[in-house]
């Protein structure tokens, strides 16, 4: 019998035993279903934008950095009515120095204020609504006529800018967050946030501020509100509509390293804000570009065109372009443009060097040589006359002068056209006779195009900024226009074009060009560029390595003597061209004048740094004499001395 009372008692122990552990159970269970309720129940809001990450030189310089504005916004709390708003934008008013409303948005405040203006239409008028002989807009229209100026000017001078602030509080989307005023003072900014007010903030907003003025600020691209035609491409990224973004050139190509994270808030009960995260800074962009080299290269241009004034024919000489790169990986070092105004003033017109096309001449014949090579259309080191040619109905072609014996070498070194003649005019299988016709066909202009474009001419170069274009590619099939694509003086060329070509030729391989160096969060590299090469030159090596001893020959005794210091032991081809120039900006060009090209690397046995100087309209014929200014040889030199002096 006492037996079984133990056992008795130890089995209700043990079921009060169960019963408690299944109770502390329910209660954890309903505890962390609570917790998830609570979250799910919870509101967050975003911030209404974080700072982007900079934009830094090679040497970590800053070039792009952000500037913050101290903002107030107002964000539509669920649940919030008319008459708490109004409290809240009459609370602001007291606080900030902000415009009065204007006659608009005062009759929309006159409305909330006065139960919707019901008052202003007669019982009539509403019957005949109830009739549909009046619309809605009907009587909306009626309320806004009858406001009167004596209604509107019973309101305080608080009150207007009341009504003004409630407009920008209900503008736009109901769910994004309102910008109420930028750039506050700091006693407005302290009022503010310490008034509570619920669903107001006080954050900083972030512009955009250039440590270096205009320098590259194109290249660089804007910043803004996410247009219309790419609102779905963002809002599945994960954007809101009134988020800032890139919207061009390197802004936007880096988008996705350099917005930021925005700061969140947690919605209290009484409907102010906690803090719960900070914004954080988008990543840094880190360029090739070295900061100290653009701003050399850029007043090089500048001193050079100012020195064109001294000499003649150069009245249409307003602008030059200049890149530098490493031709071994097709990184960027420096890229120019810049124009000189009518009012003495300058322009930063860099992006021309990616959407702006010229002719370059005989700076194209490193790569069309190679036609005659590939084709077994020349002989190395075979010696003929220079000359010029006939065709049929086509007046007489001929090099600048009568250049006497010459081999593939000295071809290029002095630039003969006829060198080329006589290639362009194997490839059609004939033997040069006067008055021939070549008969020559789009297949001829194609291996032509093919051969430049396997250098980077007449073809995207793969640079990193959005846009970029190709130069214009002739037409027209006609004997004489072969022989004119041949030596530079048909197809045109965007100046990051010609760069890859000099690149390809330094190298042997045709690598995309770039800004980009890499991506940094903080001091962690979280993406390096690499090199991409898009082809391989499809020139023997032998081909190829006679063409870059005819590039020397080029700067040492030919076209380019005075373009580069010898001492540097450079390489590179000279090229000057027919362009014409619109005088009185009507839209079309009417006078003719010539545009000078230099591409060129050093040192030629182990390229370092490549150089291409472009000068539009450097001189034209309608002068006096044919002096012609060398601005390109100017530009090219001291580039070329700079870098060597100071890398």
């Amino acid at each position: 019998m006492k037996s079984r009372r133990y056992f008795y008692y130890i089995l209700v122990i043990f079921l009060f035993c169960i019963l408690g552990v299944r109770l502390i159970s329910i209660r954890a269970s309903k505890e962390e279903y609570q917790e998830k309720l609570l979250a799910k129940t919870e509101v967050y809001i975003s911030g209404s934008s974080a700072p982007r990450g900079r934009i830094l030189d090679t040497n970590g310089n800053v070039l792009v950095d952000n500037i913050g504005v101290k903002t107030i916004y107002y964000n539509k709390i669920k649940g919030i009515n008319i008459e708490d708003e109004i409290e809240i934008a009459k609370k602001l008013a007291d606080i900030l120095t902000i415009d009065p409303a204007g006659t608009k948005a005062l009759k929309d405040y006159w409305l909330v204020t006065n139960s919707n203006g019901e008052s202003l239409i007669t019982e009539e008028e509403y019957k005949l609504l109830e009739e549909r002989k009046l619309t809605n807009n009907d009587i909306t229209d009626l309320k806004y006529e009858r406001i009167t100026e004596e209604m509107l000017n019973s309101f305080s001078d608080i009150e207007k800018k009341a009504a003004h602030i409630y407009s920008l509080m209900n503008d736009g989307y109901v769910y994004s967050k309102k910008e109420i005023l930028k750039d506050v003072s700091e006693s407005e900014y302290a009022k503010v946030i310490e008034s509570n007010i619920p669903g107001v903030t006080g954050e900083l907003s972030w512009e955009r501020i250039y440590l270096y003025g205009d320098t590259l600020k194109n290249i660089f691209g804007s910043i803004g509100l996410i247009p219309e035609e790419r609102k779905e491409e963002y809002l599945s990224s994960g954007y809101e509509l009134t988020d800032t973004v890139g919207l061009s050139y390197l802004e936007y190509e880096y988008e996705e390293y350099l917005k930021g994270t925005k700061a969140e808030y947690l919605v209290n009960s009484d409907n102010t804000l906690t803090l719960v995260s900070e914004e954080k800074r988008g990543n840094d962009l880190v360029l090739s570009i070295d900061i100290n080299l653009q701003l050399k290269v850029e007043e090089i241009i500048k001193d050079k065109i100012i020195l064109g004034d001294k000499y003649p024919n150069t009245d249409y000489y307003k602008d030059s372009y200049a890149l530098v790169s490493d031709p071994n990986n097709g990184s960027i070092l420096a890229i120019a443009g810049i124009r000189r105004n009518d009012d003495d003033s300058w322009s930063d017109i860099s992006l021309n060097t990616i959407n702006k096309s010229f002719t370059i001449g005989s700076a194209v014949k490193g790569a069309t040589i190679a036609v005659g090579y590939n084709y077994g259309l020349i002989e190395m080191d075979k010696y003929i006359t220079d000359s010029c040619v006939k065709l049929y109905l086509v007046p007489e072609k001929c090099s600048f002068k009568s250049l006497g014996r010459i081999n593939d070498l000295t071809a290029l070194a002095y630039s003969s056209n006829y060198y080329q003649y006589l290639i362009a005019i194997g490839l059609t299988g004939n033997t040069y006779k006067p008055n021939i016709k070549l008969n020559a066909t789009e297949e001829h202009f194609n291996i032509y195009r093919n051969m430049l474009a396997s250098f980077g001419l007449g073809v995207k170069t793969e640079i990193d900024l959005p846009g970029e274009q190709t130069g214009i590619i002739g037409k027209t099939i006609a004997d004489d226009l072969l022989l004119n694509l041949a030596i530079g003086q048909y197809d045109t060329y965007t100046p990051v074009e010609v760069l890859q070509y000099i690149n390809s030729l330094a190298t042997g391989k045709r690598t995309a060009l770039s800004l980009m160096k890499e991506i940094k969060s903080n001091d962690d590299v979280i993406l390096s560029n690499e090199s991409t090469v898009l082809n391989e030159i499809e020139l023997e090596q032998v081909y190829l390595d006679r063409i870059r001893e005819g590039l020397k020959l080029v700067l040492s005794e030919g076209t380019g003597r005075i373009y580069v210091d010898k001492s540097i032991n450079a390489a590179g081809k000279t090229g000057t061209s027919e362009s014409f120039y619109d005088s009185n900006s009507d839209g079309t060009v009417d006078v003719a004048t010539i545009t000078s090209t230099f591409a060129g690397y050093f040192p030629s046995d182990n390229p370092k740094f490549s150089v291409v100087v472009i000068t539009p309209n450097i001189s034209h014929n309608n002068g006096s004499n044919d002096t012609m200014y060398y601005g390109a040889s100017k530009i090219t030199k001291d580039i070329t001395n700079y870098l060597a002096e100071n890398y």
